[in-house]
């Protein structure tokens, strides 16, 4: 089994891409290379991948809409742009019943959506509101788990192959994979894992 490498920059792009890191190490990196160690795991990983590729790195953008806009008082509309500093608020409950209907209710689909998505208006969150609406009743598949939880897509998958075995299973399996090369998925050859933790 190859040993994980330090990650630092001397390591190779292959090594990076080969085995996982927790959010902490990425961002640890970053600061120590002196690149932006902000954003998601993902954006993260992309941006040291184009650093160990000597290309150049653009900023994240710092850029932000109406900072100041109050959504608990302000007259909100249909074109209302949806702020960086946007919250939950009477006021937005109340837009949103009088847009959607008395169905109209937050939920945390929702309050992601709108919490992610500055730049975009009212209009927007109304048609994503009915969309989640939508796919949260017609449910028929597994819930998708952003790519960067691969932590989580890990154990439902080992519990869903498994279900003679238990969450404790999965995590002592997780976290010798973890470490190895290659894939984070589960495998059914991961089971090995278990005697060798004993």
């Amino acid at each position: 089994m190859d040993s994980r490498p330090e990650l630092n920059d001397s390591i190779s792009l292959e090594d990076f891409r080969d085995f996982y890191w927790l959010k902490i190490e990425l961002q640890k990196f970053c600061k120590d290379v002196e690149i932006a160690a902000s954003g998601s795991k993902l954006e993260l990983a992309e941006r040291i991948e184009q650093y160990l590729q000597g290309e150049s790195i653009v900023a994240p953008s710092k850029r932000k809409l109406s900072s100041r806009f109050d959504w608990k008082t302000e007259t909100l509309s249909l074109e209302t742009p949806i702020t960086d500093s946007y919250k939950n608020s009477e006021n937005v409950r109340q837009f949103f019943q009088e847009k959607i209907g008395s169905q109209f209710k937050f939920n945390i689909a929702f309050m992601r959506w709108m919490k992610s998505s500055s730049g975009k208006t009212l209009s927007d969150a109304v048609d994503a509101w009915h969309q989640i609406s939508h796919e949260a009743k017609n449910i028929t598949k597994d819930k998708d788990i952003a790519p960067q939880f691969e932590y989580n897509t890990y154990v439902r998958d080992f519990l869903k192959a498994n279900k003679e075995l238990s969450k404790l299973d999965a995590i002592k399996c997780w976290k010798v994979k973890r470490n190895m090369r290659g894939t984070n998925q589960y495998e059914q050859t991961d089971l090995k894992f278990l005697s060798s933790s004993q």
